[in-house]
């Protein structure tokens, strides 16, 4: 006498339906997590990078401390990027760095404004009474909104379970 279940077109359980659906589940989950850890790394690695700008903006402050000239600049040009400024040195030359000035917030094609250089590289001048400073309220503002934005979707990534909403 044959099994009910055993008998006929269909089987009442069909092991390889629950095997590939653990399978599919189980890389879900190991994706999620690879894109869970992966939005942490970019998250650091954008850190990273603003710890750097900010330490760059010092290093030039200190450049411009040791060794300190000071002039009055012609704004040439303003744009989002740079503000290229023009002014003479003590000994006749003049200069306009390639980069722009350094703080420039607020200036406008053709104003007179006062600058401070480094005199051993006057390719690195900033607005005078400007420091590093400046660049600590925008860089820490945008590192704040990356991980505000990465670590909860991060975490959602990587808390979620395999159940799919109806």
């Amino acid at each position: 006498m044959e099994s009910p279940l055993r008998s006929g077109g269909q089987t009442a359980l069909d092991s390889s339906v629950v095997v590939d659906n653990a399978v599919r589940t189980r890389a879900r989950r190991k994706a999620r997590l690879l894109v869970s850890r992966s939005l942490l790394v970019l998250a650091a690695v954008v850190t990273f990078i603003g710890v750097i700008l900010v330490a760059a903006c010092w290093r030039d402050d200190l450049m411009i401390g040791e060794r300190l000239g000071k002039a009055t600049a012609e704004v040439v040009s303003v744009s989002f990027q740079r503000t290229v400024v023009r002014f003479a040195t003590p000994d006749g030359a003049v200069h306009s760095p390639s980069q722009g000035v350094l703080y420039p917030d607020g200036l406008e094609p053709g104003q007179l404004v006062r600058i401070e250089y480094d005199t051993a590289d006057p390719e690195v001048a900033r607005v005078a009474g400007r420091t590093a400073v400046l660049a600590l309220l925008p860089v820490g503002t945008f590192l704040l909104a990356v991980w505000a934005v990465l670590l909860p979707l991060s975490w959602w990534l990587a808390r979620k379970d395999g159940r799919r909403a109806l």
